[in-house]
């Protein structure tokens, strides 16, 4: 029997969540396993609920989508974030990508086109909806940006600092260390360490830390 891919739906407004969340357990590879509010709580009931996928809202009060989405990346790096919006502008699109989401949708496309979505994402490629897709630049489409976390352990591995290390300083485990270390590597397209440390100087990265590279 196929394993059914566990949803998380993070959403503000109860009618979109629970009208989702009735559509998609239609399908019998999918099991929706909460709905929840804010990020706050996803980002709490992470370790219990173990999502596959979270349909994140990005607009919620208290912990936004795209704080959300840093933490719960931190805490479980194979979780995928695909993004359920209204806003189809470039700047929340190249955003939430910088951020670590696997995909984005708007909230109104057909209930296929989410399920396409998440099937995507699950097999490890990006999902864009036509209408998000549109949205970007060739720019936008090419290297992913880096997120403070990943700018934040660039310049600690560039200081010649250990996955320990860094780990200790920035108070995370060094599982997730090298998960960022490796997702700064392939998205600046750098395979060596000196080859980050020469990016880190190149592009002002170590200005003003006193670090002696």
């Amino acid at each position: 029997m196929t394993k059914k891919t566990r949803v998380v739906i993070v959403d503000d407004h109860p009618m979109v969540a629970e009208g989702i969340e009735a559509l998609l357990e239609g399908y019998d590879d999918i099991e929706v396993v909460a709905t929840l509010s804010d990020g706050r709580q996803i980002v709490e009931q992470l370790p219990e609920l173990l999502p596959d996928v979270i349909l994140m809202d990005l607009n919620m009060p208290g912990l936004g989508g795209l704080s959300a989405t840093e933490l719960i990346l931190e805490q479980r790096p194979e979780t995928r974030i695909l993004v359920l919006s209204m806003h189809d502008t470039p700047e929340y699109i190249s955003t939430a990508l910088s951020h670590g989401a696997r995909g984005y949708v708007l909230k109104d496309v057909p209930t296929e086109e989410i399920k396409r979505a998440i099937d995507t994402i699950m097999s490890g490629d990006r999902y864009l909806c036509t209408g998000a897709e549109g949205a970007l630049t060739p720019q936008d489409n090419g290297r992913e940006q880096l997120t403070n976390r990943e700018q934040d352990i660039l310049l600690q591995l560039a200081q010649g600092r250990s996955n320990k290390e860094v780990a200790i300083a920035l108070d995370i485990s060094v599982r997730t260390v090298e998960t960022h270390r490796k997702n700064i590597k392939r998205k600046l397209g750098i395979s060596t360490t000196a080859g980050l440390t020469r990016y880190a100087l190149e592009h002002g990265v170590l200005q003003g830390t006193g670090a002696n590279v």
